[in-house]
């Protein structure tokens, strides 16, 4: 099992997690991103390098390299939790799939040991970083952020035309795929916005649902803590009614809306 041995970039592993997937679940979350989402909310997660970041006075090391066989022991801890609540296990980061192998791996060990498995990314890899881990994946959240090219650079260094792509090529793979949008004011929360992406989602292959993500300022201060600067610190989180008028929005598409993920 040589699988076991494959070594990857972590910087963090939260347990009993109720979101980015069905049931109580592990989230991995994988160091390296190619992106640069002006909202980010793990700005930690983007450079491959280990980084030290300060907080609260205190600074630690972020980043560690560790094996599939290492990770596991720390996963199935909490075995009896997934199979209770039908979870298990979800890859986040950055971006899982810039590590291919290591997310490839990771999930075969986690599908080897009867769990169910997810990620969460945001597709703008190379196709076969993606056919790598489809034979281990049961569920795939996907974002989908801007339906216009131009804007979705702007906002995050990187056109959407290879994600969008990816997308229709995962919808016919025939792993579950739900498309996950982080309603962003002056970037994607209009109306028009959210229809043209719904109306996207609604066009995928066996595609149900699409989850509007509220933005928030949870990760500011990491970047304060990592010597940068918070680019969007004078936007306001949309209200409640604003969310709730884009779902009624994007139920014209006829997928399943919700909320948060």
């Amino acid at each position: 099992m040589d699988y076991l041995h494959t070594k990857g970039r972590i910087f963090n592993i939260q347990r009993f997690s109720i979101h980015d997937g069905p049931g109580i679940r592990t989230i991995v979350f994988f160091k390296g991103c190619f992106m640069r989402c002006a909202w980010c909310c793990n700005p930690e997660s983007q450079k491959y390098e280990i980084e030290t970041l300060t907080e609260n006075g205190a600074a630690r090391t972020v980043g560690k390299d560790v094996t599939v066989a290492e990770l596991m022991p720390e996963i199935l801890s909490d075995e009896n939790y997934y199979r209770r609540s039908g979870g298990g296990v979800t890859l986040s980061g950055g971006e899982a799939l810039a590590q291919p192998e290591f997310a490839r791996d990771l999930l075969r060990a986690c599908k080897n040991a009867g769990l169910h498995t997810a990620i969460e990314t945001t597709l703008n890899v190379p196709y076969d970083s993606i056919e790598k881990v489809l034979p281990y994946l049961d569920l795939c959240l996907m974002d989908i952020k801007n339906m216009d090219s131009g804007k979705h650079k702007e906002y995050t260094t990187a056109g959407n035309e290879r994600i969008l792509e990816n997308a229709k090529m995962v919808a016919e793979s025939g792993v579950e795929l739900i498309i996950r949008t982080p309603v962003i004011p002056t970037f994607n929360d209009s109306e028009k916005d959210i229809r043209a992406i719904s109306k996207f989602a609604s066009t995928l292959k066996g595609v149900k649902e699409h989850h509007l993500l509220p933005y928030h300022r949870l990760g500011q201060d990491k970047y304060y803590g990592l010597g940068r600067e918070y680019s969007l610190k004078d936007i306001e989180p949309p209200t409640n009614e604003k969310m709730e008028y884009l779902k009624s929005v994007a139920e014209e598409s006829g997928l399943k809306i919700q909320i948060g993920g």
